[in-house]
């Protein structure tokens, strides 16, 4: 079974990450795609503004009816900085026998070889990494074992950040967030303040 993971602080959800969840899983054929939403990311420690259950229920309400998607709690629940070796050796445990895929935007390629155990985790995960149509790859790092697979992507000039400063600002959130995440949003008045 080919199982896909896309992690991400989904602090609000929104199309860029479902578009580039479809994406992966369309093109690379996978069986289950799992989002996997980081307690803290280690490159942004302080990107993350929502609760865990929050942006853990805004993903539920954007997914829930896609049979597609699944999402796990695991870095939610494990607490602290979320690195991407902890979690692949998790669902390397999970899924012993499947073909494990880490979903990434091309933009992290360059840094790649600066996450924790890289080495290790490219005996873990094979990578693949979401690009404009047409583009060509960034320089990638020189890994061993490293595997990488190139996704075309719809990708979304939209960022959590951009979203959150629109909620504070009064605009709306309509095409940017999935419905159900916005009446969550509303309805818990989240990134009403600069917090």
């Amino acid at each position: 079974m080919k199982i896909g993971f896309l992690g991400g602080s989904f602090d609000p959800i929104h199309f860029g990450h479902l578009l580039a969840a479809q994406d992966a899983f369309e093109q690379h054929g996978l069986d289950r795609l799992i989002l996997v939403p980081a307690a803290r990311a280690p490159l942004k420690p302080s990107e993350v503004q929502s609760a865990a259950a929050d942006r853990l229920a805004m993903l539920r309400a954007a997914v829930e009816w896609d049979h597609r998607f699944e999402i796990s709690d695991y870095e939610l629940q494990r607490g602290g900085v979320s690195y991407t070796i902890d979690s692949a050796r998790h669902f390397r445990a999970l899924y012993p026998d499947d073909r494990l895929f880490w979903i990434i935007g091309g933009d992290q390629l360059p840094n790649l070889h600066l996450w924790r155990d890289i080495e290790q985790l490219a005996q873990l995960v094979e990578f693949i990494f979401l690009e404009r149509p047409g583009y060509p790859v960034r320089a990638t790092p020189e890994i061993p074992g490293l595997r990488l697979h190139r996704c075309d992507g719809h990708l979304l000039a939209i960022s959590s950040t951009e979203l959150r400063d629109r909620i504070r600002r009064g605009l709306s959130l309509d095409y940017f967030v999935p419905h159900k995440a916005i009446v969550y949003i509303r309805e818990h008045g989240l990134y009403r303040s600069s917090q």
